[in-house]
């Protein structure tokens, strides 16, 4: 196990090498089976430690000490547990998927920006691999701002459009925000606990040396620093501006890594959270409020790829809201279910911009049906899985968070089933407009419509299959006993908060309620959408509330005015008065007076010996003064 993990991490990093470094001298299509085949192979060896953690297999394997100061030894070691196994599945299978794709979707790009490109996708995954295995904070850290710098180099890879490099730049900063208070959170832990590897800290005798309100200091900036990475209010705006990146970015940043990262460390740190309800409680209702106000946004959005990166943000609101009512697995369920069919949308709404030659808008689409039959039923399948049409991945995954919601509190549950109607509204808005009525666009794009290669389509429909049949592995007991097999599989990591949180049982009547009303929600959602979009999509500007919803609720212009504008005119207070007048002032002060005295000074350098012994005299003169008759 132990070498099975180092590869898992190594080989996507040996694709960054030789990519990386060889990229001028290698061929696209040899550059493009390299950086596909290391994260194959990072699948294929992940397939061996699941079924090795299946069988009792977990454990912690160190390599070497990191840091050795005193009495502060932090290991470079991996974690293999149940809940890494399952997110190493996620990030290499789904990975791989992109990577792939990317071989035919990235290959009008020249050589050099092609080796490129595939560098920064495997050193991607080796940052999330690096993440997923951490057995302390530390590592995990380094796998943190890793994936950190990564987001920055791909959503900014066509570098040479500054609207796109200040995309990447917000992604940077933004994140640079919740790392700067998830770092607090380690020095912290690490003053207070003396370790950071997890299997020392999540222990209830080790929490015991921080008090009551050290531990919820600490989780409330831990989850912070998840706001950043899993774009939670108020630090979400970075992630629709990401979608400047190439499509397979946006699906990879959106599905199966960076965003869901968060959610792992919560679900990682569960039992801290557990002990301080009132923290969870804050999580549940960002989550909530995060992903009700995303739902709007997605509403009016024509960009086909906005709306799906709106999508995201709200789906994550649903995995904290399960992490704040102390339903972790379920939010880990939603991660498994979500990065299969969003993985699914990015990589069919890529197969839409390249049939349409770059086109975006979805108002200039329509009818596309016709002409691409796989992408349409993929991507219809993908929507029906985010709405929670029954039997389909997402229905489980949601059915369970929405349970869970009920149990933690009605209102929220009631929130969150209007948050369920308004996703169904608007993905089912996209496809409509999409793919059926007539085509909108200009009759040389028509001329040149065609289904997408395989190495496109191929990814589409395994990504599919996986949207229909993913959700099976969490068949609620009232379904059929004993059904839950995820639940049986991850129950071991999350053992230790069962004890700690309130006993919220709902009975297999009200289940059955609850799971009617969320699928009478998604059928009305998707009906209404159908019937309004399909023949007569929405094509005029929007206007009223529309626009403020258009608009994005004029957040960004929000933040323009309360933290952009006011920080830029305080840099430019400290660049053109400070430090011109002040700091300036003071050096160049020092200087002159310097100079002013070396010039006075200089006065008494003038030659003559007779002035030299008269002036040692004098000084003679007042020493003895001062010694005898002053000092006492």
């Amino acid at each position: 196990m132990k070498l099975y993990l180092l590869f898992i991490v190594l080989l996507p990093f040996l694709g960054v090498l030789i990519n990386g470094l060889l990229r001028n001298q290698l061929s696209k299509g040899l550059i493009g089976r390299i950086g596909s085949g290391v994260v194959i192979g990072s699948f294929i060896l992940s397939i061996l430690a699941f079924m090795e953690v299946r069988a009792g297999g977990s454990g912690v394997y160190k390599y070497f000490d990191f840091v050795n100061i005193g009495n502060l030894k932090i290991p470079f070691a991996f974690q293999i547990d149940q809940l890494s196994a399952l997110f190493l599945l996620i990030v290499t299978g789904v990975g791989a998927v992109i990577h792939v794709y990317s071989t035919a979707y990235m290959h009008d790009e020249n050589q050099d920006h092609f080796g490129r490109y595939f560098s920064y996708l495997n050193l991607f995954i080796f940052s999330m691999l690096m993440l997923v295995l951490a057995d302390n904070l530390l590592v995990m850290y380094i796998g943190w701002e890793g994936v950190g710098i990564c987001s920055y180099l791909l959503i900014g890879y066509w570098f040479k459009n500054t609207e796109f490099n200040k995309a990447a730049s917000k992604a940077f900063i933004m994140n640079r925000i919740g790392d700067f208070a998830f770092l607090i959170a380690i020095f912290i832990i690490g003053g207070k606990i003396g370790s950071l590897s997890f299997s020392e800290i999540m222990t209830p005798a080790a929490l015991a040396k921080l008090s009551y309100g050290e531990i919820s200091a600490v989780a409330l900036l831990l989850f912070f620093g998840a706001t950043g990475k899993s774009a939670q209010i108020p630090l979400y705006t970075w992630l629709p501006d990401a979608m400047a990146g190439p499509t397979p970015v946006s699906a990879l940043i959106h599905a199966a890594t960076m965003v869901t990262a968060g959610v792992y460390m919560v679900a990682r740190m569960n039992l801290m959270y557990s002990m301080v309800p009132e923290v969870l409680n804050v999580v549940a209702v960002v989550g909530l409020a995060t992903a009700l106000l995303a739902a709007t946004i997605a509403l009016k959005q024509n960009d086909i790829k906005k709306v799906l990166a709106y999508s995201t943000v709200s789906q994550l609101g649903f995995m904290f809201l399960a992490l704040g009512s102390g339903a972790y697995i379920a939010a880990v369920f939603h991660v498994m279910t979500h990065a299969f069919f969003k993985a699914l949308l990015f990589l069919g709404s890529g197969s839409v911009i390249h049939g349409l030659g770059g086109e975006q808008d979805i108002r200039k689409m329509g009818g596309l049906g016709k002409y691409m039959k796989t992408t349409d039923i993929t991507f219809l399948i993908g929507c029906l899985a985010i709405a929670g049409f029954p039997l389909f991945s997402g229905f489980f995954s949601k059915d369970e968070i929405l349970a869970a919601a009920w149990a933690h509190s009605p209102i929220l549950w009631g929130i969150a089933l209007f948050t369920a109607l308004l996703t169904a509204i608007y993905m089912f808005r996209l496809y409509a407009t999409t793919f059926k009525g007539r085509f909108r666009g200009t009759t040389e794009q028509e001329s040149h419509l065609h289904e997408s290669p395989k190495a496109i389509t191929i990814p589409l429909i395994i990504l599919a299959i996986l949207s229909v049949i993913g959700g099976f592995v969490g068949i609620p007991a009232i379904m059929a006993e004993g059904a839950h097999g995820l639940q049986n599989f991850l129950s071991p990591v999350f053992a230790g908060s069962a004890p700690l949180l309130p006993a919220h049982e709902v009975s297999h009547s009200t289940e059955w309620i609850l799971m009617g009303a969320a699928t009478l929600v998604a059928l009305i959602g998707i009906f209404y959408a159908w019937g309004k979009y399909a023949k007569n999509p929405d094509l005029e500007d929007a206007r009223g509330f529309g626009k403020v919803l258009e608009n994005k609720w004029y957040m960004d212009e929000l933040y323009d005015t309360v933290v952009v504008t006011p920080y830029k005119k305080f840099g430019s207070f400290l660049k053109d008065v400070f430090d011109a007048k002040v700091v300036d002032g003071i050096v160049n002060g020092v200087g002159r007076l310097v100079k002013y005295g070396g010039r006075q000074m200089r006065w008494i350098q003038s030659g003559q010996i007779g002035s030299y012994v008269l002036l040692m005299v004098l000084s003679m003169l007042v020493i003895f003064v001062v010694q005898f008759f002053i000092r006492k």
